[in-house]
C-alpha cells in the first residue's frame, strides 16, 4: 500500500487542533503486549518484525483501514486522529515504546482512528500472519491477552464507579463549606494539580521510559546488553518505583472518595515480604544497606488484597531505605498475637519527632524543625494508612530499636474484613 501524506494545510490543522484528552495510553508502561514481546525470544522477534520509516505528515494507517498489523514506535512521535484531516479531532499522542494498532488487529476490525507521524518516525511492524505465528509458538500469550482485555474492561468500569463516588464525595464536602467560594477554589486547584501530576507529569514519561528500555532489551546485541546490565536494572527499578508512586496516588484518591473494595485472597505473608525485599536489591546494593528478615516458623494465614498489601510493603521498605544512611540496616519482623499479625520495619535513620508521627501519614506532609529532609510528597505513607485501615488494621511509627531510627509497624486481623469491603 502506497504511503499517503497530509497536505500542508491538513498538517497545520493537525498541529493546531486541541487534543480531547492528555491521558497516556496503556500501550507503553502497562502494555502486556510489549512485556510479552520482550520475552518471546530475540531470534523469533527478528524474524517477525520489520522496520518501517515515516516522514513528517505521513499517514501510518487511516481510520477504516483493515487492521492487518500493529506497530511498536522505536523513535519519533505520532498523533491519534479521528474524523477528516481538514477539521481533525485529536484523541491523543503516542511516543517511543508505545504500541499502535493492536486492538484492530486482535478484533479483526477496521481501524477506529488514523495515525499520523508528527516528526520523523521509525516503527517495528508485526503483521497479522506473523502475530498469529507468535501466538502459535507461545500458547500462554493468548490467555494473557484475554486477561488483559478483561482487565481493561474492569478498569474502565472501576473508573466510571470511582468518578461517580468522587463526585458524590465532592458534593458532600461542598455542602459543608463555611466559606464556600474560597474552599471550593482551593479544592478545584488541588484536584486539578493532582490530575495534572498523574496524567501529564508522571504517566506519559514513565510509559515512554519503560517502552524505550524494553525496545533496547529486544534489539541490542547480547554483549552490549550484558555490558550494560547494571544500568538497565537501575532504570527498570526506578521505573517500577515511579509506577508505585502513581498507583499509590490513584488508589489513595479512590479510597478517600469511599471506594474501599478489596480483592481478598489467602496471603503467604513471609513470601510477600521476601518478594518486596528482592525488588529493593539494586538500591540497597548501591547504598551498601542490608535488609534483614527472618520469618517465624509459623505465621497465621491472613485474608488480604495481595496487590495493595505488596505496595504497602514496597512503600514502607523504600521509605526506610531512603532515610537509612549508607552502611545502615533495615530489619523486618513478623509477630502474631491476640488474633492479629504485626509487621514491623525498623531502620537506622534519623528517626521522627513524636509531634510528627501522626501527620506523617497525611498526603504532602513535611517534617518540622531540624528533621533531615528527603525530597518527596509523602504519597506512599498516605496510601499505606488508607490501605491498612481498609483491611481493618492499624499503622503507626515509633522509636526504633534501642532508640535508633524509626520503627514503622502495622497490624492485620487474621480473619477477613467485613464483606462490604470485598470486591464482588
Amino acid at each position: 500500500m502506497t504511503t499517503q501524506t497530509l497536505t500542508q494545510e491538513e498538517f497545520n490543522a493537525l498541529l493546531t487542533a486541541r487534543p480531547q484528552t492528555t491521558g497516556a495510553s496503556d500501550s507503553g508502561l502497562g502494555s502486556p503486549f510489549l512485556r510479552m514481546l520482550a520475552t518471546a525470544g530475540r531470534d523469533l522477534l527478528s524474524q517477525l518484525m520489520t522496520e518501517e520509516q515515516y516522514s513528517r505528515g505521513e499517514i501510518v494507517f487511516k481510520e477504516g483501514d483493515l487492521g492487518d498489523a500493529m506497530y511498536i514506535i522505536w523513535s519519533g512521535r505520532a498523533a491519534v486522529v479521528k474524523d477528516d484531516f481538514q477539521s481533525p479531532t485529536i484523541l491523543g499522542y503516542r511516543g517511543v515504546g508505545e504500541i499502535i494498532g493492536e486492538m484492530a488487529l486482535l478484533e479483526d476490525q477496521p481501524r477506529s482512528a488514523s495515525i499520523v507521524a508528527l516528526e520523523s518516525l521509525r516503527a517495528l511492524k508485526i503483521r497479522r500472519e506473523d502475530f498469529e505465528k507468535l501466538l502459535a509458538s507461545n500458547p500462554t500469550m493468548g490467555l494473557s491477552i484475554l486477561g488483559t482485555l478483561s482487565a481493561r474492561l474492569r478498569a474502565a468500569d472501576n473508573a466510571r464507579k470511582s468518578s461517580s463516588q468522587t463526585e458524590t464525595h465532592l458534593i458532600r464536602q461542598v455542602s459543608e463549606l463555611q466559606t464556600e467560594k474560597q474552599q471550593l477554589l482551593e479544592l478545584e486547584r488541588l484536584r486539578q494539580d493532582t490530575i495534572d501530576l498523574i496524567v501529564h507529569d508522571l504517566r506519559h514519561p514513565i510509559s515512554s521510559i519503560f517502552g524505550a528500555i524494553k525496545i533496547l532489551e529486544m534489539v541490542l546485541p547480547e554483549d552490549i546488553l550484558e555490558a550494560n546490565k547494571q544500568l538497565l536494572n537501575i532504570a527498570n527499578a526506578n521505573c517500577d518505583n515511579l509506577q508505585l508512586m502513581v498507583d499509590s496516588l490513584l488508589d489513595g484518591a479512590r479510597m478517600e472518595a469511599g471506594d474501599t473494595r478489596l480483592k481478598l485472597s489467602t496471603i503467604d505473608l513471609p513470601n510477600l515480604i521476601k518478594n518486596a525485599i528482592s525488588k529493593t536489591g539494586i538500591i540497597t546494593d548501591m547504598e551498601n544497606i542490608s535488609v534483614a528478615f527472618t520469618p517465624p516458623k509459623e505465621v497465621p494465614a491472613i485474608a488480604a488484597d495481595e496487590e495493595k498489601l505488596s505496595r504497602v510493603m514496597s512503600n514502607l521498605l523504600n521509605n526506610a531505605i531512603k532515610y537509612t544512611p549508607a552502611g545502615g540496616q533495615v530489619t523486618v519482623t513478623i509477630e502474631s498475637q491476640n488474633g492479629q499479625v504485626q509487621v514491623s520495619i525498623n531502620d537506622t535513620g534519623p528517626g521522627i519527632l513524636p509531634k510528627d508521627r501522626e501527620r506523617i501519614f497525611e498526603r504532602f506532609a513535611q517534617l518540622s524543625g531540624d528533621q533531615p529532609r528527603v525530597t518527596g510528597f509523602g504519597l506512599g505513607l498516605a496510601f499505606c494508612r488508607l490501605a491498612i485501615e481498609t483491611h481493618g488494621g492499624k499503622i503507626w511509627v515509633e522509636d526504633g530499636e534501642n532508640d535508633i531510627g524509626s520503627r514503622f509497624a502495622f497490624t492485620l486481623p487474621v480473619s477477613a474484613p467485613s464483606k462490604e469491603n470485598q470486591n464482588q
